[in-house]
């Protein structure tokens, strides 16, 4: 297949979305696939549309392209502004529309809201991932927190606060400790769990450096846990166990920062019911051929639901291939069968 692996963009989250994108093509073409690299902000202006998907193509030098890309990634934001240029950039319409299929490893911003997949919609492009509605409500955590409510999935009691409204934590029934993050943020970035009262403003401060709206949220201690959800079925559950603190964006990332443990040890039965838990989030948010949906429990064996992830990430430590490799699929192997699974849609 001809296959472009759309990376990069212009989010918090775009250093992420180039490694998943890297890994992605690397492993597509080592099992045939003509997969090409690109950046969909910066483009590609020097390919040759009339044969992009050279055999000879070399994904290392595409990425060192769109890692200068990043150093100077501020006057390119500020020169499309000014001229009111396309968010996609050079070529990039144009590959997509040429591939077979669109391999989505974008993150953040852009690529998991909806709008990237609107605009492939408009002009019959086949992608992976959920469609532009799933996105959008999967990645605003208040429209989340209030579908999961509403679907009888358990979610930790939380507001969402616009800037300028009160962020009294009483004038919401709410207290310390508790968890301040950005609405529509994506790799923990932003977020902040909050002990004492002194340190909450500074909270909201920061949350707010990347959004106008936030959720605050019920504390709940307890275990980390993620599920895969592929074809509507649940993969094995994967514990996350953070050395220090708690799964941020470093822990995330950084090799050798967490534990990971698949499948979790825990019993059977709470077992099945997480994993029902995650397929019935999947369902009631519209999402796609696949995702993942991140939970907590606590102590007393409570499950609660936190956030889900359309497009997950596929980095080297990544949680959605730890769990494919349990039932027997290599990184390559995982690749082709999310694109598979997407291509029903299209059908």
């Amino acid at each position: 297949m001809n296959i472009v692996v759309l990376c990069g963009g212009i989010s918090s989250e775009r250093e992420v979305s180039i490694k998943t994108g890297t890994n992605v093509c690397e492993a597509l073409r080592s099992r045939g696939h003509n997969a090409i690299i690109v950046d969909v902000f910066c483009g590609d202006k020097d390919i040759d549309l009339n044969n992009p998907f050279d055999k000879d193509y070399s994904v290392t030098k595409s990425v060192e392209k769109i890692n200068n890309y990043s150093k100077n990634l501020d006057e390119i934001v500020k020169e499309k502004k000014e001229n009111r240029l396309s968010f996609f950039g050079h070529n990039v319409l144009e590959l997509c529309k040429m591939s077979d299929i669109v391999f989505m490893a974008l993150h953040g911003e852009h690529g998991e809201n909806g709008s990237v997949q609107a605009v492939f919609d408009l002009y019959d492009i086949k992608y992976t991932g959920t469609g532009p509605l799933g996105s959008a409500m999967a990645m605003d955590k208040g429209i989340t927190k209030d579908i999961l409510t509403v679907n009888n999935v358990s979610t930790p009691k939380g507001v969402k606060v616009t800037k300028g409204e009160s962020v009294k934590l009483s004038d919401y029934g709410l207290k310390v400790p508790c968890v301040v993050k950005p609405c529509c943020g994506g790799s923990s970035v932003g977020v902040s769990i909050v002990f004492d009262e002194a340190d909450y403003i500074a909270a909201i401060d920061e949350a707010y450096k990347y959004e106008d709206e936030i959720l605050i949220e019920e504390y709940v201690k307890g275990r980390e846990f993620s599920i895969g959800v592929i074809a509507g079925k649940a993969l094995p559950i994967i514990e996350i166990i953070p050395k220090q603190g708690f799964y941020d964006y470093k822990n995330k990332y950084q090799a050798g920062m967490t534990e990971e443990i698949c499948p979790a040890k825990i019993s059977d039965e709470v077992t099945v019911y997480m994993q029902s838990q995650a397929v019935k989030a999947a369902k009631a948010l519209k999402l796609g051929s696949y995702s993942r949906i991140d939970f907590l429990m606590d102590e007393n064996e409570n499950v609660y639901c936190l956030e889900a992830n359309t497009l997950p990430g596929m980095t080297a430590t990544s949680l959605l291939p730890q769990e494919a490799a349990v039932i027997g699929y290599t990184f390559p192997e995982l690749c082709e069968w999310l694109i598979e699974e997407s291509e029903k849609r299209f059908v």
